[in-house]
Formats: C-alpha cells, structure tokens, sequence
C-alpha cells in the first residue's frame, strides 16, 4: 500500500536464469535450450568510448541465442551497450528481476501489493515464426513451470500469467488448460500473426471460447525485435525506431483485429489487456474506427454488431505510461474503467521512481479514479475481487 492506496502492478516482468531452461525442458529439447552469447563487435573499444563516453566501456548485454543465431533481431552491439548502461544506471543488484526474493523486496519498497508477472527471454523464444511448434510448445511448457515455481516464493503477491505458443491452436489450447488448472488468471499472447494467422484466425476460435468459459484474461503484450511479422520492421532498423513503432502500432492493429474478426463480438465476457504501449493511442483509434464503422458497417455487419469504442468500453483495459501527456483527457474520453497501471520493472526503458511517477498523478486526477487506475481496474482484469492479505492462494 502506498499513501493509503493500493497498488497491483498489472505489468512486471521476469529475467529468467539462462540455467533454467536445461533444467524445465523436455530431455530431448535440453541439448538445444537457449543460451547467452555475445555479437560481433561493429568497431573497437577505444572508438565505442569516443562516440558513448563511460556507457562504452561497459560490455554489451548478454544476447540471448538459440541453434547459433540470436533469438532478437535487428539488434545492433550498439543497441546492446546503450541496453546495458540503461540498466547499469538502473540496478545496483545484477540479479534484479532474476529472483522472487529481489521482487518482493522492491515491491515493498515501492509500496506495491502485488504484481503479475510477464516473461522476458520466453518472450523472443515463442516470437520465432516457423519454428517447429511442438519445440515451441515446450517452451511454453517449461517456462510457465517455471514460473509457478518462482511465484511459490509468495503466491499472494507474486502471480503468474501463462505464457503461449501461437505456432500450434491446438497445443495452445491445452497449455492455456493445464496453467489455468494452476489457478492463473491470465495468459500472454503477441499481437502480431504468427504462421500468418492473425489473432482472429478461425483456428484459434476455441483458445478463445476457452479463455471465456474458463474466465481468464488475455494479455496483448509486443516486443521489439521478435522474429515476427512487425509494424516498422520492413521501414527500420535501429531499436529508437523500432521500440517507438512495434508497441503501439502492433496494439492499434490487435484491437482492430478483434474487432472486426468478431472476437470480442462472439465472446462478450472475454477480457482483453493491451499492456506497454501507454494510451494516448485509444481515443484517437476509436474515434477512426467509429468513423469508419459509421459509413462501412454493411461491409462486416456478421462480426461487428456494436461500435468498435463500445466493444473497448465493454471488455478490454489498457495501460496507462504515467508521464504520457493529455491524461486527464484521455479519461474523459474513455472514462475510468478501462485503466490500469504497470511498472514494467525491471526493463531498462522504466526507471525505479516509476511508482513515484503515478502517484503524483494524485495532483491532476481524482482519489477515485487513482483507486481504481491502481487496483480496481487491473483486480477486474486478472479476476481478483479481494484486496491485499484476502486474496486466495494457488
């Protein structure tokens, strides 16, 4: 609690130990699992420190590679140092994000309650368009293993979302099972279409009705340089151009996706999150796709019975950046109910004073609306309707 407000953290992340993935996966898959590695330098360290200053005499991040190519793409070694000084001015603990008693020791010191959690390394292994689906399958498998484990720490506070391999429907659907027996409330899938189906493929038709029948929430989450299909991708690439394009461009168009695939038109009582993309985005969207729908309905009459703003008030959320400018106005537009907030911690684009940063908000927006932009809003979501210290464990 902070201020006499509570806060659940909608969005934060895990590093995951490179180790792991030897120890979670299948034994025919542990001789190929990811491990770290480094890129080719693009010129020397005396010349990096010239053009970075200090930032340059750090070694660039750890890549994560896998079959002997990194699992990003379009990630230059200088993007790699600018990522590690990022996080170098960050973190103190070179463990941070790694291990749920670092989690939990932040989180009380931030004041959060609890927090759900997103996947980092399993991010980029299940963002490979053609990798062999049952090898993505394991992957899902192990990784959301290991998260359960990870969350034992303290189930309360630390819980899970599943993570999801698109590569196969119906591998997919019995992994959103097997994590819902877990008692999770949420899984993660990309927004960009994998295997070139889009989210509303007809395939995956039944993932959906099943995230409805069994009330979990599905969370659009982008990241950039996954090896999919992305918005920018064919135009740029450095990761300025790239991270500013992929988050937002990826979420407009997976909203537009569900609605005019009829998702959430077939599936009234789905939840959808649209997560690290803030959402300035929202208004301006909406206000489009009314407009449109206003003058071309007849043209996806069977799948889009309703505006398409409707359908956003009625099921999905978004996550608010609390430093993205016309705030108040975006919630005059949307209202309050649809917005939460996450930390996205530990990435190296989110400071630590992040938490700061959205309860100074309390100056501009009302003590009722930061209430439920903190904890009412994102409990909808992930189906949580207790506070902190009632929440049942799994």
């Amino acid at each position: 609690m902070r201020e006499g407000l509570r806060i659940l953290d909608a969005d934060r992340h895990v590093l995951e130990p490179i180790e792991m993935w030897k120890e979670y996966l299948p034994p025919e898959y542990r001789e190929g699992a990811p491990y770290h590695g480094t890129l080719k330098p693009q010129e020397s360290l005396q010349e990096r420190v010239a053009r970075l200053g200090p930032k340059g005499l750090l070694p660039s991040m750890p890549l994560l590679m896998l079959d002997g190519q990194p699992a990003l793409t379009r990630l230059s070694e200088r993007a790699m140092v600018e990522v590690a000084w990022s996080l170098s001015q960050r973190h103190t603990d070179p463990a941070a994000g790694s291990t749920p008693m670092h989690h939990l020791r932040n989180m009380e010191r931030s004041g959060l309650d609890a927090a759900f959690f997103y996947p980092t390394a399993a991010s980029y292994l299940l963002r490979i368009d053609g990798m062999e689906p049952v090898r993505a399958a394991a992957f899902a498998r192990a990784y959301n293993d290991w998260l359960r484990d990870f969350c034992r720490a303290d189930p309360e506070r630390l819980r899970g979302v599943g993570a999801l391999s698109l590569h196969d429907p119906e591998r997919m659907l019995a992994e959103l099972e097997r994590v819902a027996g877990y008692g999770w409330k949420a899984v993660v899938v990309p927004p960009n279409p994998v295997g070139g189906r889009t989210l509303s493929h007809p395939d995956y038709e039944p993932f959906w009705s099943a995230c409805e029948r069994l009330s979990v929430a599905v969370a659009i989450h982008e990241g950039t340089h996954v090896r999919l299909p992305t918005a920018g991708a064919e135009r740029f690439s450095t990761r300025f151009a790239l991270n500013a394009s992929s988050h937002p461009l990826e979420q407009m168009l997976a909203l537009l996706t569900l609605i005019e695939g009829g998702v959430l038109e077939r599936h009234p009582g789905l939840r959808v999150a649209f997560l690290e993309a803030g959402c300035g985005w929202v208004p301006y969207w909406l206000w489009r796709l009314d407009n449109a729908y206003q003058f071309m309905a007849g043209e996806v009459a069977e799948n889009v019975r309703l505006k398409p703003s409707e359908y956003f008030r009625r099921q999905c959320f978004v996550a608010i950046e609390p430093d993205e400018p016309g705030l108040p106005e975006v919630v005059r537009l949307l209202g309050p109910d649809n917005l939460l907030f996450g930390t996205d911690y530990p990435h190296a684009d989110h400071g630590d004073d992040v938490v700061d940063h959205v309860m100074s908000l309390r100056g501009g927006l009302s003590e009722e609306l930061l209430r439920k932009l903190l904890w009412d809003n994102p409990a909808r979501l992930y189906g949580l309707s207790a506070g902190p210290g009632q929440i049942s464990r799994t």
